[in-house]
């Protein structure tokens, strides 16, 4: 079924977490490397205007239904943040924009994904770039609702827990769309597909690989996704992945687990060891 734009537009607001007692994390809080994964989590999120920035220069701002998408989709993602950022708040830990900022630009983030690469790039690709972009989207959506879903499971935290799952609904949508987009233009154009294979095969990484050190993606990666059952949920990203048109075969999200020798077996939380 196709993607509702006009409903999902009219429908969009605020992920609601008002309602949750976040005062509950004060005689329960969370352990450490669950706030660790959490504030990358925060960081993505805050870092969408970024991405919906760099987009505008490209051919996908001249498609209508991908216009009022995203830009629904960037308050949405921004609302992630916000609910994320209050409850590591009530642990003391404050997100800071600037600070964020000063952090991407000391990786280098600015001079790899700049927005006149992006519009020089979408100049050379010509329209089938948005196909670049609707399947580059489903894949790092894809992994997202897998990754709040893992984390409310693993932590089992119940106000993170509801937190999280609210966001991952939130998630599915943006998925729906993503996914929809691109499995119709993958369809029309067989150029799409060879270019779009060769982006997501050489150049896709984790969300947040840009604008996080490789010590904290790996972190984040290990934490969600280590051993049996984190791996199966990894292989059915991929999964869906593979399902698009001309995208058969490929272990994207797998590869980048087995480039940061993250345990593909055994226990999906770390085994801890006597002194």
């Amino acid at each position: 079924m196709a993607f509702d734009i006009d409903r999902y537009t009219a429908q969009s607001k605020p992920v609601a977490w008002g309602d949750l007692d976040l005062n509950s994390f004060d005689d329960n809080p969370l352990p450490p490397e669950s706030l660790r994964t959490l504030r990358y989590m925060c960081d993505v999120e805050y870092h969408t205007v970024c991405y919906l920035r760099d987009l505008l220069t490209t051919p996908s701002h001249n498609e209508p239904e991908v216009g009022a998408f995203m830009t629904m989709w960037n308050r949405e993602e921004f609302w992630h943040g916000e609910a994320l950022a209050a409850v590591l708040a009530k642990h003391d830990i404050i997100v800071d924009f600037d600070e964020l900022a000063a952090t991407r630009i000391k990786l280098g983030w600015k001079d790899r994904l700049d927005p006149i690469k992006q519009s020089l790039l979408g100049g050379l690709v010509g329209n089938d770039f948005v196909a670049v972009h609707m399947s580059w989207g489903a894949a790092n959506e894809w992994s997202a609702n897998s990754a709040y879903l893992r984390m409310a499971k693993l932590e089992k935290h119940p106000v993170l827990a509801e937190l999280l799952k609210r966001i991952a609904a939130q998630e599915t949508k943006h998925v729906a769309f993503y996914a929809s987009q691109a499995r119709d233009r993958l369809a029309q154009s067989k150029k799409a597909q060879v270019i779009t294979r060769f982006a997501l095969s050489r150049f896709w990484a984790p969300v947040g690989s840009g604008i996080s050190t490789d010590e904290e993606v790996t972190h984040v990666m290990g934490h969600l996704f280590r051993g049996t059952e984190g791996r199966k949920l990894v292989r059915d990203v991929d999964s869906h992945i593979a399902k698009l048109p001309g995208m058969e075969g490929l272990t994207i999200v797998e590869t980048a687990l087995d480039k940061r020798g993250i345990a593909a077996d055994g226990p999906s939380t770390p085994v801890a060891v006597a002194a």
